[in-house]
C-alpha cells in the first residue's frame, strides 16, 4: 500500500446494503456516514437507487470503483471468487429466523418427513448469481443432515424467474428501502406451496415469519435457531462488510471512516432497543413486530461487527458449500480475503477517545 496515496479525498462513495439488519444500514439512516464525509467534500450515493443497471448491478458483483457494500454474504463471495478484488472489513452475525416450512395438511412434520417429498426452489435467470436458490439449498441441506439425510432424498422442483435482481431501481419510500417491487415481484417457491404443487419450502428473516403467520404455515425447523453455529451459517450469518481494494489502498481514512460509522450505529442501537426496531422495520421493509419474531426481542444487540473467528470460521464452512453446489467458480480462502487493518484502526480511535 502507497502511504501517498492512502488518504487522498475521496470524490464519490458507493455503498449498498440489503434490506437487512446492519449497522451500516442504522449509519445511513441517522445520516452519520454521510456526516462523516461532509469534511472532505465526499458524495454519499446509493448503488441500488441508481438509474444506471450497471451501477445497480455492482451490489451483487462489485465491479463499482469505492464502494463499500454490507449485507448478504453470497454475492461477495460471488464477487471474489470471480476475481473481484475486493477486502472483508468485518463480520456482523445477527441471527434470524431460517424456515423450512409445509402445509399442515402435507404430513410433514419432522426434517425426517421430507424424504421423498417435493421442496420448491427458486431459479433465478438472468442473474450472476442465484443467491436466493443458494441460501435455500443450504437451509434444506443443514435441515436433512441433522437427520442422517441429504439433498438427493427430496424431489427438487424450480420455480424459474426470468427477471434480474437489478432490472429496476431501488426507491426510498418514507424511509424504506424498496427494491425490484413493480416486475418479477412475489415469490414463486411460496404460490407453489399453496397451490399444493410442492410440499415444503425455505424462506427466511422477517417475511418468513410473517409469511408463515399470514398463511398458518407449519414450520418444521428453524435452522436459524440451531445452536451449532455452523447449521446456522448462510447468506445472513455472517453478513460481509466488504470494499474494494481501490478504495482501501488509496483511501484508507475513508475505510476507517466507514468501519467506525458502523461501529458507532451499532454502540446506538445496543442503548435504543425501541427506536432500533423501527430503524430495522424501515431497512426490511416489515413491521417491528416481525422483526422482533425475525431477529429476536434483543435484535438491537445482534448488531455487532468484528472479525470473530467464529464468524472466520463459518463464512469458510459456508464458501466452501457454494463451490461444492457449483454458485462460485474458483476457492475462497476466508483469511486471505480479510484485512483487518481499517478495523483495528477504528478500534483503536474508539480507545483513545475513550
Amino acid at each position: 500500500m502507497s502511504n501517498s496515496n492512502e488518504n487522498k479525498p475521496l470524490d464519490t462513495l458507493w455503498y449498498t446494503r440489503c434490506p437487512v439488519p446492519t449497522g451500516l444500514g442504522i449509519a445511513l439512516q441517522k445520516g452519520w456516514l454521510e456526516e462523516s464525509f461532509s469534511s472532505q467534500c465526499t458524495n454519499i450515493k446509493s448503488l441500488r437507487e441508481s438509474n444506471d443497471k450497471a451501477v445497480r448491478e455492482s451490489h451483487f458483483d462489485h465491479t463499482l470503483q469505492n464502494s463499500v457494500r454490507h449485507g448478504g454474504n453470497i454475492p461477495a463471495i460471488w464477487a471474489r471468487s470471480s476475481g473481484r478484488d475486493t477486502r472483508v472489513l468485518g463480520l456482523s452475525w445477527a441471527d434470524e429466523v431460517q424456515l423450512i416450512l409445509s402445509l399442515p395438511e402435507s404430513g410433514i412434520k419432522t426434517v425426517k418427513d421430507l424424504k421423498g417429498r417435493k421442496f420448491g426452489l427458486p431459479d433465478n435467470r438472468n442473474v450472476q448469481i442465484d443467491f436466493s436458490r443458494a441460501q435455500a439449498i443450504r437451509g434444506l441441506e443443514n435441515a436433512l443432515k441433522l437427520e442422517g439425510l441429504s439433498v438427493s432424498d427430496v424431489e427438487l422442483v424450480d420455480f424459474v424467474k426470468d427477471a434480474g435482481h437489478s432490472d429496476e431501481a431501488g426507491s426510498n419510500v418514507a424511509g424504506t428501502q424498496v427494491f425490484g417491487g413493480r416486475r418479477g415481484g412475489g415469490n414463486a417457491e411460496l404460490t407453489g406451496l399453496l397451490r399444493g404443487e410442492v410440499d415444503a419450502i425455505f424462506l427466511k428473516g422477517a417475511h418468513a415469519a410473517q409469511f408463515a403467520s399470514a398463511f398458518g404455515l407449519h414450520t418444521v425447523i428453524d435452522t436459524g435457531s440451531h445452536p451449532e453455529p455452523l447449521i446456522r451459517a448462510n447468506n445472513g450469518t455472517p453478513r460481509t462488510l466488504t470494499v474494494d481494494a481501490n478504495l482501501l489502498d488509496n483511501h484508507f481514512d475513508s475505510a476507517v471512516r466507514i468501519v467506525d460509522q458502523v461501529l458507532r450505529a451499532e454502540e446506538w442501537a445496543w442503548a435504543h432497543a425501541d427506536e432500533t426496531r423501527r430503524f430495522l422495520a424501515r431497512e426490511s421493509n416489515t413491521s417491528e413486530y416481525w422483526v422482533t419474531q425475525a431477529y429476536g426481542q434483543d435484535a438491537h444487540l445482534r448488531l455487532r461487527t468484528d472479525l470473530a473467528e467464529g464468524s472466520i470460521v463459518a463464512l469458510q464452512d459456508f464458501t466452501d458449500f457454494l463451490l461444492r453446489w457449483k454458485f462460485i467458480p474458483n476457492a475462497v480462502d476466508v483469511r486471505q480475503w480479510i484485512d483487518a487493518r481499517a478495523f483495528e484502526a477504528a478500534k483503536s480511535g474508539k480507545a483513545k477517545a475513550a
